[in-house]
């Protein structure tokens, strides 16, 4: 597992290219995709996500739906039109980064 340092400032990335790859989705769903997609080295909780989330929608990056199952309330996150172009800059930026930063360090990239 990674510090929640080196989580903190990559995760609206992460949870931006997860909706772009994958489409609409709750909380919990987003959580265990990204636990299944880093083999569980990436682990995200509550008190991560959910104000990474609220501050996406308020930017105008995330929509939101609000679906019953049940007696359930399920909040749903999609990404906007300029969600989805700011998405596609933010990975961009995140490669260029990794990319630097492994020069810094003196890492061979395979």
């Amino acid at each position: 597992m990674h510090s929640p340092e080196l989580l903190k400032g990559t995760l609206q990335t992460i949870i931006l290219k997860v909706l772009k790859d994958y489409g609409k989705m709750y909380g919990y769903e987003i959580t265990q995709l990204v636990r299944d997609l880093s083999d569980a080295r990436l682990l995200l909780t509550e008190g991560a996500l959910y104000p990474t989330l609220h501050k996406l929608e308020a930017d105008g990056l995330l929509k939101t739906e609000v679906v019953m199952i049940g007696k359930r309330v399920r909040k749903y996150y999609a990404l906007t039109s300029d969600g989805r172009s700011h998405a596609k800059e933010r990975v961009v930026e995140l490669q260029d980064f990794i990319r630097t930063m492994s020069n810094v360090l003196q890492i061979k990239l395979a």
